[in-house]
This record gives structure tokens, C-alpha cells and sequence, in this order.
């Protein structure tokens, strides 16, 4: 059994569900084979691995980075529930500060591809959460942007009205002010 792809209304994010085989033991998931992803049109190659812990209303986001070091990650959570957004964040782009969001949770097997271009944050919603993502190009301090999780102009619907933030994320501009650079 192999993933499906479920491409979402921005362009190239897309859902992957991973099959999950189960027996007495528990279960085993396959999360990411290169051939299988590629050959559903992404054709990435991760170079880091993260693991996030957060507790119930944390909100991690908006962040992104600049190119060259623009990163295209791989979201899944290996505990818990989160609601995971992406914004387009390609001036360029006809969807530019449009975003789509999903509620991915540990014990359903979906990730969310997140392509080099578009913002990406989350909230979780169980009382913790593991989030674990890959991503396509090293962390670079100096090229790490972000802008507010309540941005008028983006109009992210959150399920939360006073999440927790970092003291960087609270400080974090609005989209209009925020350092981007279009990515082709």
C-alpha cells in the first residue's frame, strides 16, 4: 500500500496519507520513500529533521525562510492534534496571502507538504503535541522570517482566540511589513 496525495486549494500544498499496518504489536507507518513522493510530483530532498513539543495553545508560526535557503517542509504530528496552516508568501503568486489549514492528528497517518514559498505555523489543540517535520534546506538564523498569526489582510480562521506565543512570534510583523522575496 502506498500513499495518496490530496492536493489542497493552494497551489502544491498537498495532504499525504500514509497506510497504517497494524497488528497486536501496534502499528507501522511509512512516512516518506523519495521514489513514491517523487513520482506524485514532489521531488523534494530533505537535508533536516525536526522534532517540536508543545502544549495545549501554543501557537508556533508564522515562519519561513528567504532564499536561498527557502524550505519546503514535510509536517506530521507523531502525537496528539494540531491545526497546521500554510500561507503563499510568493509576492508573485496569484494566491499571494491566501492560506489553507488542516487538522492533522497522530493517530490518522496525514502529513502536509508545504512547498519553498509559503509560510507555515500551528496550533495545537490536545492537552501536547510531537510535531515532527522534514525539511529541504538547513535552518539559517539570518535568513529566518516570520510575520503575525493574526494578520487582518491573511484572515487565518484559528480554532483558538488567545493562544500561547513566543516572545519573537507576539513581536512579528504584519504581512505587509514583513522581509519577503519571491520564490520561483
Amino acid at each position: 500500500m502506498v500513499p495518496t496525495f490530496e492536493p489542497l486549494s493552494l497551489p502544491d500544498v498537498v495532504v499525504v496519507r500514509a497506510p497504517k499496518h497494524q497488528d497486536a504489536r501496534g502499528h507501522l507507518m511509512e512516512t516518506y520513500r523519495r521514489s513514491v513522493f517523487s513520482d506524485a510530483g514532489i521531488d523534494a530532498h530533505f537535508v533536516q529533521d525536526n522534532l517540536v513539543r508543545s502544549v495545549k495553545g501554543a501557537l508556533r508560526g508564522l515562519h519561513y525562510q528567504l532564499p536561498p535557503a527557502a524550505q519546503g517542509k514535510l509536517v506530521g504530528v507523531a502525537n496528539g492534534r494540531i491545526f497546521d496552516v500554510a500561507v503563499d508568501v510568493r509576492r508573485n503568486s496569484a494566491t499571494y496571502g491566501r492560506w489553507v489549514g488542516r487538522i492533522l492528528d497522530g493517530g490518522e497517518g496525514e502529513q502536509l507538504w508545504i512547498p519553498p514559498g509559503f509560510a507555515h505555523g500551528y496550533v495545537v489543540l490536545s492537552d501536547g503535541a510531537d510535531v515532527v517535520y522534514k525539511v529541504t534546506e538547513e535552518y539559517r538564523p539570518e535568513l529566518d522570517r516570520g510575520f503575525r498569526w493574526d494578520d487582518p489582510f491573511v484572515g487565518i480562521e484559528w480554532p483558538v482566540v488567545d493562544p500561547i506565543l513566543s516572545p519573537r512570534d507576539r513581536s512579528l510583523p504584519l504581512l505587509a511589513e514583513a522581509d519577503l522575496e519571491p520564490v520561483a
